[in-house]
């Protein structure tokens, strides 16, 4: 793997965290009751999150310039990781077996085809 693979998938990796804070955001702003409509989807956290999934939409598409097509959907598959980790910490949400058996077989997965990607 040269190094400019290795740039490119952690522009991807690090636009699917992003990606994965911008839906606690959105998580974050429903919990929220706002006096109208207009103010439930017009507020501060609700634009910047969108904002942010615009930006990372747009890092992905940079970052497939130098990943391969079948290596993208795996690296953009943490994001399961990320939001389990994220909704523990902030939201308080409990990591049951099933979830943790759950993710430990999407690493197993990211990792088997990262080796044959």
């Amino acid at each position: 793997m040269d190094s400019l693979f290795l740039t490119y998938a952690g522009l991807m990796l690090f636009g699917t965290c992003v990606s994965s804070v911008s839906q606690v955001m959105l998580k974050k702003a429903a919990q929220k009751t706002y006096s109208s409509k207009i103010q439930e989807y017009a507020n501060p956290l609700v634009i910047t999150a969108y904002i942010l999934f615009f930006a990372t939409t747009l890092l992905c598409i940079i970052a497939y310039r130098h990943v391969p097509l079948s290596l993208g959907p795996v690296l953009e598959s943490t994001s399961y990781l990320f939001v389990t980790i994220f909704g523990a910490l902030i939201f308080k949400e409990s990591v049951t077996k099933k979830k943790l058996i759950a993710l430990v077989l999407i690493i197993i997965g990211i990792v088997i085809s990262s080796v044959w990607a």
